[in-house]
């Protein structure tokens, strides 16, 4: 009889969906083997241990999100469109987005770095904030993040509904507070 392999790619796909529909309380190596219909025995065969897997979830997710969901261009402006993208990929996949950026999962910190150096690289590459120094650019992730991650969570809670142009002024307006201040290290 011909045993079936299950491939890293098989047990991340697995991973995925159980973090998708239930969050990362429910990351354990026993619901993801039931979501496949198999022992625990292969993730361990493929995976060091769980926070190997979930390391490895998070960075599939991380390079899915820089790649496919995070340049979508909306308004032409680099920063506002990052925004607005952050702000729709938390309604449309609301429990990836509330386990990766609000709960606490023990990879709080590795989604910041991800975060603020994707920031970092698309300012560096925009002529219009190419030439901001690190203090400003940090305050400007710091300061965009709290905007779009408030605008997040309530609209995915259903108490706020704007518009993507609501959306959009009101990370223009942050950009440009934050742009003006004469010492933005201290902001935050």
């Amino acid at each position: 009889m011909r045993r079936k392999v299950y491939t890293k790619e098989h047990i991340l796909k697995a991973a995925y969906e159980v973090i998708s529909k239930e969050g990362f309380s429910k990351f354990t190596a026993r619901n993801i083997a039931k979501k496949m219909g198999i022992s625990t025995q292969p993730i361990y065969l493929e995976f060091k241990n769980m926070q190997d897997l979930k390391n490895t979830l998070v960075e599939m997710v991380m390079k899915d999100l820089q790649e496919n969901v995070f340049p979508v261009e909306r308004t032409g402006n680099t920063l506002v469109d990052l925004g607005i993208n952050y702000v729709k990929f938390a309604q449309e996949n609301r429990n990836l987005y509330v386990a990766l950026f609000v709960d606490e999962y023990g990879g709080g910190q590795l989604m910041h770095n991800f975060s603020y150096e994707y920031f970092k690289e698309l300012v560096k590459k925009d002529p219009e904030y190419s030439d901001l120094s690190e203090e400003y650019i940090e305050a400007l992730h710091d300061g965009t993040w709290i905007v779009v991650t408030g605008i997040a969570s309530l609209m995915s809670s259903g108490i706020i509904h704007p518009t993507d142009e609501q959306i959009g002024a009101l990370i223009q307006q942050s950009i440009d507070s934050i742009l003006k201040i004469e010492n933005p290290s201290k902001l935050y």
